[in-house]
Formats: structure tokens, C-alpha cells, sequence
């Protein structure tokens, strides 16, 4: 409801939608910067991933590594990375949710949520 049932002043609504684009840009880049891990195997495989999804890192402790099983190596390798990426989208929910909501709760395009 508007006061005194008047239109909504444009240009409040245009600052406030400027400031939630901005809010927007900060926590994307936030997401970028920040690094979240994931592991396979308990912890044989370790995979690191941005907020944003950009595998960093991968480390493979050398028990893994068995010449005559590389399935095995393989399936480790996409489980820590899988987890690692789950990690990133909840980061992303977290970062992003509360501005995705302020727009409406109808999600953002292009993001998970």
C-alpha cells in the first residue's frame, strides 16, 4: 500500500533497484573471491572450488593413486569435485538468496535459486 494511495515515487524505486544491482555485483564478486572445498574418499581427494563454481585446486594423496584402478581415482576425483560445487551453491544461496528475494522472490535468470 501506497500512503495516502498515490503512486510510487519513480525515483525511490529506481535508487532502490540501482542499490540492489549493486548488492548484487558486491556478493558476486564476493562469491568469486571466496574459495569452498569439497572431498571423496575421506579426504583422499580434495577438490577447491570458487563460490562462483571455477575449480582452483585439486589435490590427490598418493594412497589413491592405484596404476590398475584408475576408474576408482576417477570416480574420487568427480565426487570431491561434485561436492565441492554443492558447497558453492549453497554459498551462493546464502550470499545471493536474500538479494534474489528483495526482487521479488521470483529468482534472479541464470542463477541457481
Amino acid at each position: 500500500m501506497i500512503p495516502g494511495g498515490g503512486q510510487p515515487n519513480m525515483q525511490q524505486l529506481l535508487q532502490q533497484a540501482q542499490k540492489m544491482q549493486q548488492d548484487l555485483a558486491k556478493a558476486q564478486e564476493e562469491l568469486a573471491r571466496t574459495e569452498v572445498d569439497g572431498q571423496a574418499g575421506g579426504g583422499l581427494v580434495r577438490a577447491t572450488v570458487t563460490g562462483s563454481g571455477e575449480l582452483r585446486a585439486l589435490k590427490i594423496d598418493p594412497k589413491a593413486v592405484d596404476p590398475e584402478d584408475t576408474e576408482t581415482l576417477a570416480d574420487l576425483i568427480i565426487a570431491a569435485v561434485h561436492a565441492a560445487n554443492e558447497n558453492a551453491q549453497t554459498l551462493q544461496q546464502e550470499k545471493l538468496g536474500p538479494l534474489a528475494q528483495g526482487l521479488g522472490g521470483g529468482g534472479i535468470p541464470g542463477l541457481p535459486f
